[in-house]
């Protein structure tokens, strides 16, 4: 039988991993960590996005269907828990016009200012919620291609040295060490396509949100506006 076929066929990954030299290793390690905390995150923010989704949808329901804006600012504070979303941007908003309304001396268009002013605070904030962590994504897929190249140089340079003190190189001495080296570049794109697919993905999502933010605040503080303006001329 072909001693390289036998070879071959006997390559296992795990072997391959435990016997790479140390800075191969070291680089495999990284990649697996990396990887371990791109998932964790993806699924924490997979959630975080279906949640924050789902209460602008019913938020967005529940304001147009002609509740009263007090009585809704009343039911939302009330509620246990802290307010995110549109929930939070229109409390901020409401709060505000509410508060600078109560200064009989004010007008019409610095209380809707007030209110804008204090709508993009906390959509600002909001953003930067559901926005966290995605940055790590975005590092780990543009990265880890890269570490794990370094890893498979680093190797193959390795198995090349060691071929320098032998008499006859044939391929049944070579393959194991370049297998060894390839791996690390398989563990960078195993690390790196998905964080890649989900920061892609999440960031969409993100984008969506923050459209759906800005809607609402420009239609809410036409509410407002013409809410003051009546107040005026009454």
């Amino acid at each position: 039988m072909d001693p390289t076929i036998d070879v071959t066929q006997n390559l296992d990954i795990l072997a391959l991993v435990w016997h790479a030299s140390i800075p191969v290793k070291l680089v495999m390690g990284l990649l697996i960590a990396a990887s371990l905390a791109s998932w964790t995150i993806i699924f924490g923010k997979g959630r975080m996005l279906d949640v924050a989704n789902r209460e602008t949808n019913e938020f967005e329901e529940r304001f147009w269907s002609g509740t009263d804006m007090a009585a809704l600012f009343r039911d939302i504070g009330n509620q246990q828990g802290s307010r995110t979303g549109l929930e939070s941007i229109f409390e901020a908003g409401f709060r505000e016009f509410a508060r600078l309304r109560s200064r009989r001396q004010m007008d019409s268009r610095t209380m809707v200012e007030g209110a804008q002013r204090a709508m993009r605070a906390t959509a600002g904030r909001e953003l930067d919620r559901l926005d966290h962590n995605l940055e790590f994504l975005a590092n780990v897929g543009s990265i880890s291609p890269y570490v794990g190249l370094f890893g498979t140089v680093w190797g193959i340079m390795i198995s090349f040295q060691g071929l320098a003190n032998m008499r006859e190189a044939t391929i049944a001495t070579v393959a194991p060490g370049i297998s060894e080296a390839l791996v690390a570049t398989a563990m960078g794109l195993f690390a790196a396509i998905p964080a890649v697919w989900a920061f892609n993905r999440f960031s969409t999502r993100v984008e969506r949100l923050n459209t759906k933010f800005d809607a609402f605040q420009e239609e809410f503080s036409s509410i407002l506006q013409r809410q003051a303006h009546i107040e005026d001329n009454g």
